[in-house]
């Protein structure tokens, strides 16, 4: 199996004015396909060739190589599944229940992620998540890291994540990180996270 670049599904212009058009094509063609080309690399010859990148972030004691540029690989693709032009408001069904019993209401829900991507130290993520016990949580990590990987503080199956890299949003917002994340609620796609939980 070779990992390949998945194309965004619209165009890098479509979710402006919340991310530019410019820093969309950086953070793809770039960023994203970088980490996709060393990802492929870093597992070429050993025992996790040939494995969904599921199964391998989930591994035990994974190089660094692998999990960095794995992470940056399965990360990227899950976040821009995660965007739509067409995204914003709030998620319904069964997902909309259990994030008001998981966090009491959607509004506490947006307010805990928002302060889980802005007080992330540096380069890294936040994430919705659904635990082993089959409830929300909302967690962060740092760098390419993700729930899926055994030795994070909060392990689970991401349903909703947003990059706080500053590639993400610094051609646009520069240091005002805040603001990134305030606007990525315009844009989310809760038809493809409902999705996501409904699946697992």
């Amino acid at each position: 199996m070779s990992f390949k670049l998945l194309e965004l599904g619209y165009s890098f212009d479509a979710l402006e004015p919340y991310i530019d058009a410019k820093t969309m094509e950086i953070h793809h063609d770039k960023h994203h396909a970088g980490y996709t080309n060393n990802f492929n690399k870093a597992v070429e010859g050993t025992s996790f060739e040939g494995k969904p990148a599921v199964d391998i972030l989930s591994s035990a004691g994974l190089p660094l190589a692998v999990r960095n540029n794995g992470g940056g690989f399965y990360n990227h693709a899950l976040f821009w599944e995660f965007l739509s032009p067409k995204g914003g408001g709030k998620p319904s069904g069964k997902l909309a229940d259990a994030i008001v019993d998981s966090f009491s209401s959607f509004d506490a829900f947006k307010d805990l992620f928002s302060k889980a991507a802005a007080t992330r130290f540096g380069s890294g993520w936040a994430w919705l998540l659904v635990n082993s016990e089959g409830r929300l949580e909302v967690s962060s990590t740092p760098n390419q890291d993700n729930p899926l990987m055994n030795d994070v503080d909060q392990k689970g199956t991401p349903i909703l994540n947003i990059d706080v890299w500053e590639h993400a949003y610094y051609l646009n917002y520069q240091n005002r990180r805040a603001d990134y994340i305030q606007a990525f609620w315009n844009i989310v796609n809760w038809d493809a996270v409902v999705a996501r939980f409904e699946s697992i």
